[in-house]
């Protein structure tokens, strides 16, 4: 499912005078900078996000006299400088929340023989910020950095699951400006999320990302100065039938969850 680049940047922006559109455009460069997307000319930039070629190479420029980008001459391409670096890790740092869960995401991933992981909210996906693998040959290779959306996958619909109404109607109807044609069948399928959620207290996604993969996902809930955050417990299909998710897996990724809220704070 494709992004909408500009969720974020919406008209008004346009009428926002605290909104520097310079500073928006930087990050929107360094934003394009994805896995498989390590090396980029301007051209590229330009053709990602629109804007005009001089913008763009004055942008670069400005990026890489701060130390978020470098240029290879060799390639005669630009790719993330340690700068950007530095700046994700000092945000994982202090990511409370990852010390805290680690030794019980480990436990349940040696039982589950599979992962468990953190993710945090960007736009319209979800950002592992920890992950936790079984010492089983077999399980999901995705790192701390890896991506996945958040309307298919469980840790995704969970995060929906436990916003506000008001932020929750307001990431749908991204999600369908996002995604038009296919939007249907995805709210169908966070339609029966909400409703599984609510009678216990976690979601299931059964390959509607990939059909190889399964996984529960749950939502952390309550936790001052912690960003919407969401746990999963997933892997290869043939080693988690719905049963395990439904009646093992859910109920011991939530009871993990809830215990992380109360170690953090959360009000009974």
């Amino acid at each position: 499912m494709g992004e909408d680049k500009h969720a974020t940047n919406g008209a008004e922006t346009d009428i926002d005078r605290q909104f520097v559109n310079a500073l928006a455009r930087g990050l929107e460069l360094l934003r394009c900078f994805q896995p498989g997307k390590a090396y980029l000319t301007n051209a590229d930039l330009a053709r990602e996000t629109g804007l005009p070629k001089p913008t763009v190479s004055r942008l670069t420029y400005t990026l890489k006299k701060l130390g978020y980008l470098e240029y290879s001459e060799s390639m005669g391409k630009y790719l993330l400088a340690s700068g950007v670096l530095g700046l994700g890790y000092s945000m994982l740092a202090n990511l409370d929340v990852r010390n805290v869960a680690r030794p019980a995401m480990q436990e349940l991933a040696e039982y589950s023989r599979v992962s468990v992981a953190i993710g945090v909210r960007d736009r319209l996906g979800m950002i592992y910020v920890e992950t936790c693998r079984s010492s089983a040959r077999v399980t999901l290779r995705l790192d701390v950095g890896s991506r996945i959306p958040i309307a298919t996958t469980s840790m995704g619909k969970a995060l929906l699951c436990g916003m506000p109404q008001d932020e929750r109607d307001e990431m749908l109807d991204q999600i369908r400006r996002a995604d038009k044609e296919s939007w249907p069948r995805i709210k169908s399928d966070i339609e029966r999320a909400f409703e599984h959620y609510e009678q216990h207290g976690f979601c299931v996604a059964m390959g509607e990302w990939q059909p190889e993969i399964r996984a529960v996902g749950v939502p952390l809930l309550g936790v001052g100065g912690e960003k919407q955050m969401a746990f999963n417990c997933g892997g290869p299909a043939y080693l988690l039938a719905h049963d395990k998710l439904q009646t093992d897996l859910g109920p011991r990724l939530l009871a993990l969850v809830r215990n992380v809220e109360k170690t953090m704070g959360r009000p009974g």
